[in-house]
């Protein structure tokens, strides 16, 4: 089975980066380039952003998840703490964001490090939840394997029925964590592949240092 697909080109033309147009503060770039996103009809997710990680068996992963927060100090995503990506962090808290606007031809490269948030942070954005997505937190085991569908919606029945009328608790295992940047790169597609690359990366002193890469 093939499929050549060489023949799948697009020329990048929408917009640039320049340093004269950029923030000295990469996260006040993100969040300028993310307000522009939002403002742009054609993504219906502007924060769904890809987190790569490095498993237990030594090989990366990336997997597509949800960006709940971004702060001066960094961006903040949930998950069950005990997944295949929770074990991961534990081993390894050293992981890469990436986000793709193919609307404004833009992708965001970050790397960090991943710590757990405060517990009354996660508990507080549980509890904002819908009731549904805090069930299905409580049900999941989270990258174990099942053996059917059918078993995960009798559980899922079962807990329906127990917490009618009452609060759910947040379970331990499932929190927030918040991704500290290190490096954080800009890139906006240009003409001839000739593609604008604008990179942060943070010093000893807690500035940045800004640098222009060759596309």
């Amino acid at each position: 089975m093939q499929k050549n697909l060489g023949n799948y080109r697009k020329s990048y033309e929408k917009n640039s980066l320049t340093e004269g147009a950029i923030k000295e503060n990469p996260l006040e770039q993100f969040q300028k380039w993310f307000y522009e996103v939002e403002a742009t009809e054609g993504v219906d997710e502007p924060n769904a952003m890809t987190i790569s990680t490095i498993g237990l068996d030594g090989f990366p992963k990336s997997r597509v998840v949800l960006l709940k927060k971004y702060t001066h100090e960094g961006f903040i995503f949930y998950t069950n703490y005990n997944s295949e990506k929770g074990k991961a962090i534990a081993q390894n808290p050293s992981v890469c964001l990436s986000f793709f606007w193919p609307n404004l031809e833009r992708q965001v490269i970050i790397k960090g490090t991943a710590e757990k948030i405060a517990e009354n942070l996660s508990d507080g954005y549980f509890e904002s939840r819908p009731v549904g997505s805090q069930l299905g937190a409580v049900v999941s085991n989270q990258s174990e394997v099942i053996g059917s569908r059918e078993v995960l919606e009798r559980e899922l029945e079962a807990l329906e029925k127990k917490y009618e009328g009452k609060s759910i608790e947040r379970p331990k295992h499932w929190g927030g964590y918040l991704i500290r940047p290190i490096s954080m790169e800009f890139w906006q597609g240009r003409p001839n592949r000739l593609h604008d690359r604008i990179r942060y990366t943070l010093q000893e002193d807690y500035d940045w240092k800004i640098e222009r890469l060759a596309p």
